[in-house]
């Protein structure tokens, strides 16, 4: 003890006597010496925090391999499939070989699933989305074993048509899709390659979405699949059809059939003519020549899927394309085959006109003249029924036009259990067109006063809070209070409680961080409350059925998902997040909510610790 006490003495007087030495210096101007203390310091936080993201990861990747072990004794194997694909996807980078023995699992499970419920293939496409991000091979293994089991049970879409590949072809063009739309264009190409040489409206489509991530690679592929269609013996006025699409009216496809009838598809918003080299327009033209001057065989022997009437519709379609584009012989000589066609159809199939003929390649017309025909047949309708009709078929051509108007033309039907259906289907329409482009108070006027339910308002006010929540943190706040009112009135057994609920956190997280935990809490406490909510897949969905149509309208809301937000809670507050999602007793829920802080954490390229402090004299 003794020496113990003097070594300390000692001790003490040498830092004394150091202090007063230093003292004793002449002031120098300060060089490098504070900055390498400040580089020191940053050194140490920079370590720290690798340490501490290492840790968190560590933690993460324990907690996968949990979920893991629980997920392989869940009794639906389609979540058991989906849950093993995404913990594997999630693992992929931290353990590759363990992801692979994972995945596995979860396609022993996708099949076990597809057979359970009749349908064919379809948790196994899921998983194969998945595991063809991570590993090509082991998808290719996968994708052979999906064609050996269709070839097995003969399915009866395997023929090849207009709008798709045969499925083995489909499906790998489908994985191939998937994986373009996550921004992963070299491994999309890698299993797209080999089924591009056939024409087909899914191949076209493809080649038009690559063409928005890659034109220089959609172009060289649609350039070989020319070469390919103009040797085709089998190639007809269909094919050329969908092959103008490319260039001049992507997303509308019209394809006809041998009465002369249009089969077409196309997108609320298609794309601008696509901007080739005057090559590749002229190599278009060469083949859509080839192809449709080619000489017309007899009825009984035509094999093509247009026969005479369907090509002489491509033909009237495509004729405004060749006279403004094509070279002057090429036009020349497509009027005469024009001509010919005329001869062989029916006066009727002459003066036939519809929208399907000029969609993409004539101007939209303007509302006024689109709503002309349809106002001059409500001065010849004969019953209140036919008026309702048209006011409503007027009130879809106003709504297409984001025009307000349509809710003046639903007023004037005069059913009132059909004007208020056809009102709730405009006024969500006008809403979320509202929203996408920002018009907020023309999307809160909609909220308030409009024919929607509740999980609608929420859906409204909180994308409207978000917009605002840079700008105007109070207005933001407000909207995020009066959506929780509405949420409060969603029935307590209702899933779309617990979503809203999680589309309100999601705001909060922008808004007043301190108060998501406590609607997340609320989320939690809700979807125990409910049968089938798993927080995925949320989508705000309306049909409305008239007597001449059945509409549908789908909305996709990641608001309302588990991914998002416990991702984002995952980086608040580790511990309470993991917390929150073990409180949820659907088993989906907590796999998906557990999978999502996991991912969060594990994708972490740093994270912040305080900054080690000073020492200061007192």
């Amino acid at each position: 003890m003794n020496r113990a006490r003097l070594f300390f003495i000692v001790g003490v007087g040498l830092i004394l006597l150091a202090s007063s030495a230093f003292a004793q210096l002449p002031p120098t101007t300060p060089t490098t010496q504070p900055d390498s203390g400040v580089r020191n310091d940053e050194s140490v936080a920079k370590v720290e925090a690798d340490r501490v993201r290492k840790e968190r990861q560590s933690r993460a990747r324990s907690l996968l391999i949990s979920l893991a072990s629980d997920a392989r004794s869940f009794r639906d194997q389609a979540l058991r499939a989906r849950s093993l694909a995404r913990i594997a996807d999630a693992l992929w980078d931290m353990d590759a070989e363990q992801g692979r023995t994972l995945f596995r699992g979860a396609w022993d499970a996708a099949g076990a699933a597809d057979r359970e419920s009749k349908e064919s293939l379809n948790v196994r496409r899921q998983v194969l989305t998945v595991v063809a991000r991570r590993d090509r091979i082991l998808a290719d293994e996968f994708l052979q074993k999906m064609k050996a089991d269709q070839e097995a049970i003969k399915t009866e879409n395997s023929k090849p048509s207009l709008w798709a590949l045969p499925d083995a072809l489909q499906q790998r063009l489908d994985l191939a899709e998937s994986l373009l739309r996550l921004g992963d264009i070299e491994r999309a190409l890698q299993f797209a390659d080999p089924v591009l040489s056939s024409v087909t409206i899914s191949t076209v489509d493809f080649l038009t979405q690559l063409r928005e991530k890659d034109a220089a690679a959609a172009d060289k592929r649609y350039a070989t699949l020319l070469a390919i269609t103009g040797s085709n013996t089998i190639a007809d006025a269909n094919s050329v059809s969908l092959l103008s699409s490319y260039i001049f009216t992507p997303q509308t496809y019209v394809v006809f059939n041998i009465q002369g009838a249009a089969d077409s598809s196309w997108a609320r918003s298609p794309l601008p003519p696509a901007n080739v080299s005057s090559q590749l327009r002229l190599a278009f033209f060469q083949t859509a020549a080839g192809i449709l001057l080619r000489p017309q065989p007899p009825p009984d022997q035509d094999q093509s899927t247009t026969g005479i009437a369907g090509k002489y519709m491509v033909v009237k379609r495509l004729m405004p394309i060749f006279d403004l584009y094509a070279p002057k012989e090429i036009a020349t000589a497509m009027h005469g085959q024009f001509e010919a066609l005329s001869s062989l159809v029916s006066v009727e199939l002459r003066s036939t006109e519809n929208e399907s003929l000029q969609k993409g390649i004539a101007p939209e017309k303007s509302l006024a003249d689109a709503e002309q025909p349809l106002r001059d047949q409500l001065d010849r309708a004969k019953t209140s029924s036919e008026r309702d009709e048209l006011y409503f078929k007027l009130a879809l051509l106003a709504l297409n036009k984001e025009d307000v108007k349509a809710r003046n033309y639903v007023r004037e039907i005069d059913d009132s259990d059909f004007r208020k259906r056809a009102q709730a289907y405009v006024d969500w329409g006008l809403a979320t067109r509202a929203v996408k482009k920002k018009e907020i108070e023309k999307a809160l006027e909609l909220a308030r006063k409009g024919e929607l339910n509740h999980v609608q308002r929420v859906w409204i006010l909180t994308q409207s809070a978000k917009r605002l929540a840079k700008t105007d943190h109070d207005g933001a706040l407000s909207l995020v209070d009066e959506a929780s009112s509405e949420a409060r009135r969603i029935e307590g057994s209702d899933p779309d409680r617990p979503r809203a609920l999680l589309g309100i956190a999601n705001a909060l997280s922008l808004i007043e961080p301190s108060r998501m935990w406590e609607t997340i809490f609320d989320a939690v406490k809700a979807a125990n409350s409910t049968d089938g909510f798993v927080g995925e897949g949320a989508a705000l969905n309306l049909t409305i059925t008239s007597k001449s149509q059945i509409l549908n309208s789908r909305e996709p809301v990641p608001d309302f998902d588990i991914r998002g937000i416990f991702g984002e809670a995952a980086n608040k507050n580790y511990d309470r997040a993991i917390q929150l999602a073990a409180g949820f007793q659907n088993e989906a829920a907590r796999a998906n909510a557990t999978i999502a802080i996991a991912r969060s954490v594990l994708n972490e390229k740093s994270v912040s610790v305080p900054a080690p402090q000073s020492a200061t004299k007192n």
